[in-house]
Parts: structure tokens; C-alpha cells; sequence
């Protein structure tokens, strides 16, 4: 199969079976993108989300565009976001409608609150999936700590609180790396 349509075959199977948003995809587009697929690696995966949650937009769109233009270059990035994206709309489109028509019923409601609860499951699974492939040290721990402080107790914007752990790792980074060299002299 030609790597632009399986690209946008794998990212619509993608968005038409997730509910929940971007979080709730990261497992499906590692377990499709590294795993099975292996465009990406594992590695790569984490980039993926850091690079995606850093940039403007939603993480499943910025996601596939990154996998894609790594895939095929600009024509897998357009197939790889347009494959994410219309399920949305198409689902989204057709919910719309449904739901004015059965709003009322509990059962609707019921099943809506299992769905949130089955997201949430997901973003749980992700987040551990994540975890699992950060590097295990004092730093890591120290900023995933304070930013998860910032931004869930002390509401601080999410922006800046990823801008300030991305200053904190180079600086750690440069003082690592002075270190470093100062010991080879």
C-alpha cells in the first residue's frame, strides 16, 4: 500500500475509535505508529508528545503531522492530519443531530458518563505509558513534581510552565555538560 494512504488509513482508524481527545490517542498511535508500524520509535513517541503538546493546536493533530512528514515527507503529514481529523468532523457532525433528537433519554446520559469514564482510563494509561520511558532521575522527578503544582494547584498557564521545564533542562543540561568538560582538562 502506498505510504500516504496507509498513513492516512492508520490515523482514520485512529480518530473514528478514539473518544477523548489527544491524550486518549497517545496509546493507539504508539501502539500503531512504533509498535506496529514502527515508523517511529519509542523514543520518538516521547518527542512526539513533548513536541505536540509544546506547539500550537491539538496533540493527535500535531502528532500525526509530525509521524507523517517523518513518514513521507509534506504529502504524508497532509494525509496523516486529514486521516486524524475527519473522523472528528464526520462524528461530530452526525452527534450533533443525533443528540437534539435524544437528549432527554437517561440512558443517553448513562452512556455518555460511561464514555467520560472510559477517557479517563485512557489519559491514565497513556500518562503511565509516558512514565515508563522518562528517564528515572532526581531532575525528571523534580520537574514533573513542580509542574504538576503549577499547573494543577496553582493553576499557572500550561505555556509557561512547559517553557520554564524546557529552560530548567537546557540549563541543567549546560551546567551537566560544563561539568563535564571541566573534568577532561
Amino acid at each position: 500500500m502506498n505510504r500516504k494512504l496507509e498513513l492516512f488509513a492508520t490515523f482514520f482508524k485512529i480518530g473514528l475509535f478514539t473518544f477523548g481527545g489527544g491524550y486518549a490517542m497517545i496509546p493507539l498511535i504508539q501502539r500503531e505508529a512504533a509498535e506496529n508500524k514502527k515508523w517511529v520509535t519509542q523514543e520518538d513517541i516521547l518527542d512526539v508528545v513533548a513536541i505536540a503538546e509544546s506547539t500550537p493546536g491539538p496533540i493527535a493533530i500535531n502528532s500525526a503531522t509530525f509521524i507523517g512528514s517523518k513518514v513521507a515527507g509534506t504529502w504524508g503529514a497532509f494525509f496523516a492530519t486529514l486521516g486524524v481529523v475527519l473522523p472528528s468532523f464526520i462524528v461530530i457532525t452526525a452527534i450533533s443531530y443525533a443528540l437534539q433528537a435524544f437528549r432527554h433519554i437517561k440512558a443517553v446520559e448513562y452512556a455518555f458518563w460511561g464514555i467520560r469514564a472510559g477517557v479517563l482510563a485512557l489519559i491514565l494509561k497513556a500518562a503511565w505509558s509516558l512514565f515508563k520511558h522518562c528517564k528515572k532521575e532526581w531532575f525528571s522527578y523534580s520537574v514533573m513534581t513542580l509542574a504538576f503544582i503549577a499547573v494543577a494547584l496553582l493553576k499557572l498557564n500550561s505555556i509557561l510552565v512547559i517553557l520554564a521545564a524546557a529552560l530548567l533542562g537546557i540549563g541543567v543540561d549546560m551546567i551537566r555538560r560544563s561539568r563535564g568538560a571541566g573534568a577532561d582538562k
